[in-house]
């Protein structure tokens, strides 16, 4: 029998509990019977585990460390053949671990997902772990401290690990495996700022600043804030790409203007165009980038674009849309995509003016959706309603709304699931490696190299199962236990790695 509550309506709330069952029973009813297929989000199973004993706990571990090892090593030659090419400023006569052991060092404690530079000092240098780890990477004789690592990145050109990230994924984009994901044969790139960490006191010069606290308790805040720039795939795998990092030093000191995102953006985009020359690239923008001058920068380097066009912006192009749509009524679209039912309107070829002579042609769509669901507060069934507006760099048709808004346009959000990710689930985005600026991007660049590989590792089809099963951080946490621990067979894991490897994403 259950307690009895102190609280006067415990009645009510029961009832209101069994009433929005009942509804939501009711409502997946109904929308079966009208044929709706939704897709069930990533559940991570709550069963007990479906390993029998020991020894099929073994060879899982085995599986999965394997499999996973078997992504990095299928990329490692690319890697070093980039990371070799850094030029190391150490005393060659004194130096004891080669730059590219110090580099793959970093990458695997963000793999295996090292809370701090002391996590890593502590976990990687188990006697456990180092066996492990030398049997899956006979490149690492030895581990180092990290502090050598962090030593290392104060001196060393860290942008050449950012290039090692690019030409990773130009190795993957020349190996055609991204063509699926295709929107109109053009790649979808997400771009979206974020700040990595702040501290109350200036500890490097490059660090923006700002004002923080009441008029009367006013006090300087210093932080770090980055622009990311990452592929945005309609199946949710999110490939980083190019980080942008905002500095102090390049706002305009004189009237004491700071770095802004926008400024970012066109160094991030000039970044974008020197690295992937001929790329097909479909931009998708938040509602910060509708504006003439980065509309003028994807026209000029033949960017196609999906930006979020907001109630408050571009006042003159709103006015063209409400005026003309009345003209255009052939120009709509009705579909029903999962359980919404969605109306599409749009007007093409709408002039917009800026900086008084300057013109932009655009496309812009209105997309009004409304679906059912149960009403928390009440347990009715009630229609909701959304509003979502972009301007498009290619004039609109029927056959390609759906594409370029449901399946572009709208997956803009894997970059803020994705910053999601990497601040909470285990990457330490926030946390400070190091407080020499050059270090503390190199640790942010590694940490960006490890995120692809475990992106690769749940997005691939040997390992797909095992993800869908114990989760992304379930799964990591899994490979790492197992690495920590005496679950490895040598000969078997020799027999594995030596054996031919193909990536096949999902």
């Amino acid at each position: 029998m259950s307690k009895p509550s102190r609280r006067a309506n415990r009645q009510a709330i029961l009832e209101l509990r069994k009433k929005k069952k009942e509804a939501e029973k009711k409502l997946r009813q109904a929308e079966q019977g009208q044929g709706v297929i939704l897709t069930p989000g990533a559940v991570i199973s709550n069963g007990k585990s479906r390993l029998k004993d020991v020894a099929q706990e073994s060879q899982a571990r085995q599986e999965a460390v394997s499999e996973q090892v078997r992504i990095f090593r299928n990329q490692l030659p690319i890697l070093l053949k980039r990371l070799s090419g850094i030029k190391d400023p150490r005393n060659a006569k004194k130096t004891k671990y080669q730059l590219t052991l110090l580099m793959i060092y970093g990458i695997l404690s963000f793999v295996f997902q090292m809370a701090s530079r002391r996590e890593a000092n502590r976990e990687m240098s188990l006697p456990m772990f180092k066996q492990n780890l030398k049997l899956l990477f006979p490149e690492l004789e030895d581990l180092p401290h990290n502090d050598t690592l962090m030593r290392l990145l104060e001196r060393i050109d860290v942008a050449q690990i950012e290039n090692a990230q690019l030409d990773l994924v130009k190795s993957l984009i020349r190996k055609k495996k991204f063509n699926r994901y295709l929107i109109d044969g053009r790649y979808p790139i997400a771009v979206d700022g974020t700040q990595k960490f702040s501290r109350d006191y200036l500890w490097s010069e490059e660090c923006l600043q700002r004002n923080v606290g009441k008029s009367d308790g006013e006090q300087k805040q210093y932080y770090v804030y980055v622009l990311e720039a990452s592929l945005a795939f309609s199946n949710g795998m999110t490939i980083p790409l190019i980080s942008e990092f905002l500095s102090y030093s390049d706002g305009d000191t004189d009237t004491d203007k700071q770095d802004c995102e926008r400024k970012a953006f066109k160094r991030l985009a000039a970044r974008l165009k020197s690295e992937f020359k001929r790329l097909p690239i479909l931009l998708l923008l938040d509602g910060l980038y509708p504006n003439g001058p980065v509309l003028e920068i994807c026209g000029n380097n033949h960017w196609d674009f999906m930006i979020v066009l907001q109630d408050g912006n571009l006042s003159s192009v709103w006015e063209e849309y409400e005026g003309l749509k009345k003209l255009l009524p052939e120009n709509r679209y009705q579909q029903k995509w999962a359980n919404r039912r969605q109306r599409f309107r749009w007007v093409n070829d709408i002039e917009y003016y800026y900086d008084r002579f300057k013109k932009q042609i655009v496309h812009v769509v209105v997309c009004e959706e409304s679906w059912k669901e149960v009403e928390q507060d009440s347990g009715e069934v009630v229609t909701k309603t959304s509003r979502h507006a972009w301007i498009s760099g290619q004039a609109l048709q029927p056959n390609i709304i759906h594409q370029r808004c449901n399946l572009a346009a709208r997956h803009r959000w894997n970059i803020e699931s994705e910053i999601l990710v990497v601040k909470r689930h285990g990457y330490q985005y926030e946390h400070c490696f190091s407080y020499n600026w050059n270090a503390m991007k190199g640790y942010h660049y590694l940490m960006r190299l490890g995120l692809t590989l475990n992106v690769l590792a749940q997005y691939s089809e040997c390992l797909i199962q095992i993800v869908r099963e114990k989760g992304v951080r379930g799964f990591i946490k899994f490979v790492r236990n197992t690495i920590s621990g005496p679950w490895l067979d040598a000969e078997w894991i020799k027999q594995r790695l030596a054996a031919t490897y193909q990536l096949r994403l999902i």
